[in-house]
């Protein structure tokens, strides 16, 4: 009696992947669900009246984050400050209807002599804010030098260093027409060390030159 032996070993190699993974379905299902569940989307915002910089970066496990978009609204041809808000809430409920962010964060202005002026800041800073609130993403603000601070360690560090330190410690393309586009993914990764630095539930930092003692393999030579 001739016997398929290659027949036979092929049916219970099936046999035995299929019992393999009936019982280790829930247990793939658990590893699955825990890594989506340690995956976090983080909104920054550099408000302005003329150019209103955002960045979206992802954040999964202790990877670096990664740059999903990142560009700005260009109000600069437009004649009223009504018409710049209007464009501000609207254009910023889309992107946070695109893009889900789980957490935002948005950089708080600086005082200044010109009244005028930082009136019309604070509007453009309303208008953001009422976008995220609307879809009820937890907001965060932090002021211009604690940014700073947690990008290159120094919270008196120029734009022009900030924008030269973000591609070192973020993956993904950086979006440089616009500086207001840097200082948000500046805003997005203070926000991102500030809640969470080692994979959203580790040590928290204040600075990235204080993260790179605990993690002295993150560094990027420079």
């Amino acid at each position: 009696m001739e016997v398929d032996l290659l027949g036979f070993y092929s049916l219970n190699l099936v046999s035995w992947y299929l019992t393999y993974f009936k019982s280790n379905k829930t247990k793939l299902r658990q590893k699955i669900y825990i890594k989506l569940s340690q995956s976090k989307i983080i909104l920054g915002i550099d408000p302005g009246t003329n150019l209103l910089g955002y960045a979206f970066i992802q954040v999964v496990n202790d990877s670096k984050p990664r740059i999903i978009a990142m560009d700005s609204l260009d109000m600069r041809k437009m004649t009223t400050h009504a018409e710049k808000l209007a464009h501000i809430f609207n254009e910023l409920k889309r992107l946070i209807a695109l893009y889900s962010p789980n957490e935002a964060a948005i950089e708080a202005p600086f005082y200044g002599k010109d009244v005028q002026a930082m009136l019309k800041l604070g509007r453009s800073m309303g208008a953001a804010m009422v976008a995220i609130s609307v879809h009820d993403v937890p907001l965060t603000e932090y002021s211009p030098r604690s940014i700073k601070k947690a990008v290159t360690g120094n919270g008196n560090a120029s734009k022009e260093q900030v924008s030269r330190m973000l591609p070192h410690i973020v993956e993904g393309t950086m979006n440089t027409r616009f500086a207001d586009s840097s200082d948000a993914l500046g805003v997005a990764y203070c926000h991102y060390l500030q809640q969470n630095s080692k994979g959203l539930g580790g040590k928290k930092y204040n600075d990235w030159s204080s993260y790179l003692k605990d993690n002295p393999d993150r560094k990027s030579n420079f």
